[in-house]
Formats: C-alpha cells, structure tokens, sequence
C-alpha cells in the first residue's frame, strides 16, 4: 500500500474545500490521540490522505461570556482542564470532567472536537457535555448548522456530521450545579467502566449516564421526577434505582452489563447528593 498523503491546510475554508474534494478517501485528524490508536492495532485501515487541522487558528478559540463557554474544535482537554477563565464562569464541573481524561500526555494533545467527533462510547467529555446542553457547530461550504451533542452521536463511532462537514466549534451554556462522577474498574488511567454526569440548569435536572452503551443515556421522565423542587434523600434514591434499572448497558473487558447497571446505580446516587 502506498503512503497516506498528508494535507495541511492553514485556514478553515481550506480545509473544507479539501473535505469536498477528497470525500471520503481522506480522513480530518486534529490531536490523533484516539485515530492513532486505531490505526496501530488495525481496527481501521489507513485512509488515502489524511487532513491534518492543527494548523487552523480558527479552529482554537477559547472564550466565556454571557453564560457561554465557546470551545473550539481544536482546543484540548488540558486547555479546558487548566483555564482559570472556565472554571471562574461557572465551568468547573466540565474542567473536572476533562481532567479525568487517561493521563496528562493524552490531555495535553486530544481536542474537544476530536473526542465528539470519533464517537468512542468509552470517553468522559460526552456525558458532561450532553448533560450541560451543548451543542456542536457543523462547518460545510453550505454553511453551518447547530446540533445538540446527543444529536451529534448516533452509535459506536457514528454521528450526523456529514461527508462535506467539519466539526468546528462546542458551546456550552452555565450550569446552575453540575458534577461528573467517573469509575474505573482497572487502573487509575483506565478509561470509564461507567460515568455519571448530573445538572441543574434552567431547565430542571440533568443525568446522564455515559461509556456503559454506544451512546451517552438521558432517561428524561426520571430526571421530570425532580420537578424543580428539592432532592430529598428519597427522591435520589428512586432516580438512582430506576436509572440502574433502565438503563441499556454492554459486556466489555470493563464490566458486564449487570455490574454497569450497579455501578450507575451508585454513581447516579453520588452525583444527586452533590446537587443538591
């Protein structure tokens, strides 16, 4: 097989026109920390071209204000773990969640819109974005389009971005409270055998349950269960049973799907408490 030919386009325009161009036979990479791994262990073939977007500095913005934290794509889990302007805007829960991520070399070069993008079940960022509300925007030479992040992610490295799209920015709306609990069923670096995002914003409680199936799961008639009011110690332990009840959850080397089911359980119960 021939070598890959590497593009590296320096603007945002350029990259879409090569995204045309290419089609499908050319792969966007931006940190290459998970893209990397597949194609080491050969669960992927190496495609005809990749697009190399590190060069973009449209692409790396980082700013908020008026309740909204703008993350671009290729911002990276250090970044939104380290910035002090995050966490002074009410973002500390989402730094937290980003600084749970493998270690800090993986951190220091995955980016927020690499981690949506691959759709990799087992992943942290997810849940917590999905719990918050952010949505992602869609670059295409027709345009751009929003679209919530549990929009975005159909399945096992499946999402709705398009063959002539790229994934460029992720806005997150403040929290009013938010926390990402994690747990690992190997080592202190594994990725999760199951996380637990919860939220209260504006629009009453959040909890999203992510890395146990092939997509983050919101049950939204448990979390209506809240109603706005108080979290009583009863009420979390009925939401907590019925998300460890109802949830969809897979056999991997992390956990069977009953063990998953347990441990949401008690997550779910954990990041209640800490809402509340």
């Amino acid at each position: 097989m021939s070598e890959p030919v590497w593009h590296h386009p320096s603007t945002l325009a350029e990259a879409l026109r090569l995204r045309c161009a290419l089609g499908e036979d050319a792969l966007p990479i931006a940190g290459g920390t998970y893209i990397g791994a597949l194609l080491s262990t050969g669960l992927i073939d190496a495609p005809g071209a990749f697009i190399a977007l590190r060069g973009i500095a449209e692409l790396r913005g980082l700013s908020a204000g008026g309740g909204v934290l703008a993350l671009g794509a290729l911002v990276t889990h250090r970044q939104v773990e380290r910035d002090a302007g995050v966490r002074a805007e009410g973002f500390a829960a989402l730094a937290d969640a980003f600084g749970t991520v493998a270690n800090v070399r993986i951190r220091t070069l995955a980016t927020v819109g690499g981690v949506l993008a691959d759709a990799d079940y087992a992943s942290d960022p997810p849940a917590m974005l999905c719990a918050l509300g952010a949505a992602v925007v869609l670059a295409s030479p027709r345009g751009e389009r929003r679209l919530a992040v549990d929009e975005l992610i159909l399945g096992h490295y499946e999402t709705a971005i398009e063959p002539d799209e790229l994934l460029v920015r992720v806005e997150v709306p403040r929290p009013a409270r938010a926390i990402y609990l994690k747990f690992r069923s190997r080592s202190s670096e594994d990725r999760p055998c199951a996380g637990v995002a919860a939220a209260v914003t504006g629009g009453g409680l959040r909890v999203v349950v992510g890395a146990v199936a092939d997509r983050p799961q919101v049950l939204p008639e448990v979390c209506a269960l809240a109603g706005g009011g108080e979290l009583t110690a009863d009420l979390r332990d009925e939401i907590a049973a019925r998300y460890g009840e109802g949830i969809d959850a897979l056999d991997d080397l992390r956990g069977s799907a009953a063990y998953r089911r347990r441990v949401t359980r008690v997550l779910v119960r954990r990041a209640l408490e800490a809402v509340a």
